[in-house]
């Protein structure tokens, strides 16, 4: 067998690669193999996909940014384009950079462009496989030949990435996984012509306990470490991972989960979950949780504890299922009748979305309240990489105290946060609580009285108060003082913090920060604002008819500042950092 060229490979820092195809060429596994080998090997790395929202499939992408260093987007452009089809050639040529170098199978794509520079190397992908694999796996086996391919050419460690390799398909058969690793040996070994190898350069990131994974599988890690033991949903996208991986996971722990039968009834066995003392957790996309609103009003009334996920993707409606947007913040915060206060969190990073977790169970105990954790489907597909949480030191046993009450308990008290009595528990006065979405009184019986409901309103406000006044300010990245201030939340951060970084290369005073307290919000925010002449909040909404994005009315309405300006978009598409850069050009040209 033929070995990949010996010649002195070009070291790199970074390297970015689209692979363009059909969602049935199994491009999302390729890039999974390459993102999870980085973790293994000292690599930062970060992912984008697009996959269709229809059940034949049709043309997707996976985007794969690796470097040596730290790796903060999944890259505006790309250094190398593997292309499927024909189609794959003419929708992301534009998308490689000038110079760059555009894998081809001449099977299936016929008309090259001359431009830019543009390398064109002619591997053929597909009577490859048939080659070395046999006619049978023509569509099954190309995929895991372009994965050898680009395990020699940019000289990864194959020993690692085999193993990554047969710990997937080891899990079917021993068929596949020997038809997969013959069709990847075939690719390692295929002379791609005189574009040479390429290496990269030490990594900074020697920790061992590095891992790489997405934000749904984090996520759901931290709920687990959270003391969550019991769950209910309903599938849908992009927040089904998270529902399977309690399906598996929360029965290990001692757990339940149920798959309901639809979203009115996930939310209600939720709450009954938590009526009983534990801590549960639902989830949905924004379709779901507009379905289980009315729900989580009787839980914020009820002032039960509970954790509700929404993986949040483009809308209204069924809008686009497998793109991503920030459009349900305020759906989030004010999405019930009456006025009920709820906690609502956004992790910035798919790291984050283990801590995240972990913080919306402890506010949900301590603060009585439901918590919304607002993911989006950037973050729940995103690979990156990152130091292992310690699950040991994070791990959090569930308590359920049933020890007897004093006469004088009240699950409502008026002056305190409300701390519910699981059924069961002995009432040494004998007068036991009762749990109602009825306006109540202290011992929460049903009560009409408009006294008692203004009372009980400014309670439960009064609560997420408190908390504002306890939040820390969100860090700032750059400098504390300056000419901008560009603001974010969720998967916006790392070309928020690209843009920053650039930038301040050219001499401009610009920090950023990324809020992941969106309500309430931090009491000191404003102060933090005042010492930069712009505040510029980037996210991905509709301007709407006021001309602010979501979280940018918020800020605008609580500190009443018209130095808070907005940037947003809602084209189904993660923020390149080349947008955020003009936008803050243009607002700084404006200061």
């Amino acid at each position: 067998m033929s070995t990949p060229p010996t010649s002195t490979p070009t070291s790199l820092r970074n390297a970015v690669i689209r692979l363009a195809g059909n969602s049935q060429d199994g491009i999302q596994s390729i890039g999974g193999f390459l993102a999870r080998l980085a973790g293994r090997t000292q690599k930062d790395v970060m992912t984008y996909m697009t996959i269709p929202s229809t059940i034949s499939g049709g043309p997707s992408i996976f985007q794969l940014h690796l470097g040596s260093g730290e790796v903060r987007s999944p890259g505006d452009e790309s250094d190398v384009l593997v292309a499927f089809y024909q189609h794959s050639y003419d929708n992301h040529l534009s998308a490689l950079r000038d110079g760059g170098i555009c894998i081809y199978d001449p099977d299936e794509v016929k008309e090259l462009k001359s431009e830019r520079g543009i390398v064109h190397v002619p591997v053929p992908f597909t009577s490859a496989t048939i080659e070395a694999i046999g006619g049978s796996s023509r569509d099954r086996g190309k995929n895991m030949f372009v994965l050898g391919l680009l395990c020699a050419m940019y000289q990864l460690d194959r020993e690692k990435l085999s193993g990554i390799v047969a710990r997937q398909f080891g899990k079917k058969s021993e068929d596949i996984l020997r038809n997969a690793m013959l069709a990847f040996d075939a690719g390692y070994a295929y002379p791609v012509g005189d574009i040479g190898s390429f290496n990269f350069a030490e990594g900074e990131h020697l920790d061992e306990n590095r891992i790489s994974t997405d934000g749904n599988t984090l996520m759901t890690m931290g709920l687990l470490c959270a003391g969550v033991r019991y769950g209910s949903a309903y599938p849908i996208t992009p927040w089904s991972p998270i529902m399977e991986l309690l399906r598996t996971e929360l029965p290990k722990y001692g757990g339940i989960y149920v798959q309901a039968e639809d979203e009115l009834a996930a939310v209600a066995m939720t709450i009954g979950a938590a009526f009983a003392g534990h801590l549960a957790v639902t989830g949905s996309s924004g379709p779901g949780l507009s379905l289980k609103a009315e729900a989580l009003s009787y839980a914020s009334m009820a002032e039960l504890p509970l954790i509700v996920i929404n993986v949040q993707r483009g809308g209204p409606s069924t809008g686009l299922p497998t793109s991503v947007e920030q459009s349900d913040l305020l759906q989030a915060i004010y999405g019930s009748h009456g006025d009920a206060p709820r906690i609502v969190l956004g992790p910035q990073d798919v790291e984050d979305c283990f801590y995240i977790a972990l913080e919306a169970g402890r506010l949900a105990r301590e603060y009585s309240c439901p918590v919304i954790i607002l993911s989006d489907q950037a973050l729940s597909s995103r690979i990156e990489a990152f130091t292992e949480p310690d699950v040991d030191k994070h791990w959090v046993e569930p308590p359920l105290d049933i020890t007897p009450r004093p006469a004088d308990f009240k699950p409502y008290p008026l002056d305190q946060i409300t701390r519910h009595a699981p059924p069961g528990t002995k009432m040494e006065g004998g007068k036991y609580p009762i749990v109602t979405g009825l306006e109540h009184d202290e011992w929460g019986h049903p009560s009409s009285s408009p006294v008692i409901h203004q009372k009980m309103t400014d309670k439960r406000r009064r609560k997420l108060e408190e908390l504002a006044r306890a939040l820390p300010n969100p860090e700032i990245y750059g400098e504390a003082e300056g000419d901008l201030l560009i603001v974010g939340w969720g998967c916006t951060c790392g070309p928020i913090r690209e843009t920053v970084d650039r930038l301040r290369s050219e001499g401009h005073r610009v920090s950023s920060t990324q809020i992941r307290h969106l309500h309430p919000l931090p009491a000191g925010i404003g102060d933090m604002f005042s010492r930069f002449r712009k505040v510029l909040v980037v996210e991905m909404n509709d301007s709407g008819v006021y001309g602010y994005g979501q979280l940018a009315m918020l800020l605008r309405a609580k500190l009443a500042d018209p130095r808070i300006e907005s940037f947003c978009k809602t084209d189904g598409l993660a923020f390149r950092i080349r947008e955020v850069v003009a936008a803050a050009e243009k607002t700084l040209a404006s200061a």
